[in-house]
């Protein structure tokens, strides 16, 4: 009954919380998402998988989901008592809108379910700050634009630079800071975004793409900002990195799986190995519009070439053209058997949901474990993108 509605419940938890609480819409929650119920899809979501799973194997949580919940939560310095807060709205929405139909046990059982999976949050966050020496006030630190380099028409690439003596708390390949911004309208507003290049101490390096309203939504308020207002010498504040999905280094081979912006984390991966002088087998697959649309093109190219084992191959949909030295080139889009991709490869995806469902169930045709894939998705889809 409550997975019926819980769509609903979403909407009137979020709209009630906000009602009493609207600081946290400085700082805390992405006003974008909200506008678009992109928030209010990705709660309905994960709750729903959790309860979900403790009916059906009540023996396990499900661990890849909170996770993933749990490094974005640290990345926007979440703190304990903020789960009494969203319990309190949550559970007031579930009976707004089923009313009678919430006996004392249906609350009851919920109540169970809601601090089953928040206790369990809790306790990963309180595991991440305190790995990272860091409370979840001090999870922030202000660093100095260096370079903004125009990568394609749309994407831009900050480099930032420490602009204090403290220690630079090194990432790990495939991991993301939340950036926090003051808004015109005075209001501070969080974005995550992947580190496209390896630390070396000093700096931290993204990449942004701008976020153009399609069907009438307005465009990405943050990407705008960045793109237009922030120049080299001005301060942006960034979370530690944080993010679940990070490369494994330990022999076997490794195929990156790209399209568009979603190259971000996999160039951060592969510059990380070049960092480590790594001799594993690498094999890049990446899609886009057409080569002057492949962000971070240079950097990821010469990554490439500079590894002992790697590989490139590029599939665009304005033909099978490339200046590039790479493996192969095809028109279209990604075509995984015209690839010599290695046997026993550990899979990173990344790129529009549509596309990473595609190349996963490929994989899945092909032999491929589930467990040896691993992706990423931008924005609050992650905790409800069905990829199985």
């Amino acid at each position: 009954m409550v997975a019926d509605h819980i769509g609903e419940i979403a909407q009137r938890f979020y709209r009630h919380l906000f009602s009493a609480h609207p600081e946290l819409l400085d700082g805390v929650f992405n006003r974008g998402n909200q506008a678009h119920g992109h928030q209010q899809r990705a709660l309905a979501g994960s709750v729903a998988a959790f309860a979900t799973t403790l009916v059906e194997t009540p023996e396990r949580v499900p661990e890849q989901l909170l996770r993933r919940i749990a490094h974005k939560h640290a990345s926007l310095g979440i703190r304990p008592d903020q789960y009494q807060v969203v319990h309190d709205h949550l559970m007031w929405a579930i009976g707004d809108v089923l009313g009678d139909a919430v006996t004392k046990e249906v609350a009851a059982a919920w109540d169970e379910v809601y601090w089953l999976m928040a206790n369990a949050l809790i306790n990963q966050e309180r595991g991440l700050y305190s790995a990272r020496g860091v409370r979840p006030e001090t999870v922030w630190r202000d660093w100095q634009v260096e370079r903004k380099i125009k990568e394609t028409d749309d994407v831009v690439t900050f480099v930032v630079k420490r602009n204090d003596d403290r220690l630079v708390k090194t990432s790990l390949p495939g991991q993301y800071v939340t950036v926090r911004m003051r808004m015109p309208d005075g209001k501070l507003q969080p974005r995550q975004y992947s580190l496209t290049r390896a630390d070396d101490g000093e700096h931290r390096q993204f990449s942004v793409k701008r976020v153009r309203g399609e069907g009438g939504d307005p465009d990405g308020e943050m990407s705008a900002l960045l793109h237009d207002s922030v120049g080299v010498g001005d301060v942006l504040t960034l979370s530690l990195p944080y993010g679940d999905v990070v490369l494994d280094d330990s022999g076997r081979p490794v195929v990156f799986a790209s399209a568009g912006i979603g190259i971000s984390p996999m160039a951060g991966m592969l510059s990380h190995l070049v960092a480590a002088g790594s001799g594993l087998s690498i094999t890049f697959l990446h899609a886009d519009l057409d080569e002057a649309s492949f962000p971070l093109r240079r950097q990821v190219v010469n990554d490439v070439l500079a590894l002992r084992d790697a590989r490139m191959y590029l599939w665009y949909e304005k033909g099978a053209h490339s200046l590039e030295p790479v493996a192969g080139v095809f028109e279209g889009q990604m075509d995984l058997t015209a690839a010599d991709v290695p046997d026993e490869a550990l899979y990173y995806l990344c790129g529009p949901l549509p596309f990473m469902q595609a190349v996963r169930s490929r994989l899945i045709e092909r032999g491929v474990a589930p467990r040896d894939i691993q992706y990423e998705v931008f924005g609050p889809d992650l905790w409800q993108a069905d990829l199985d």
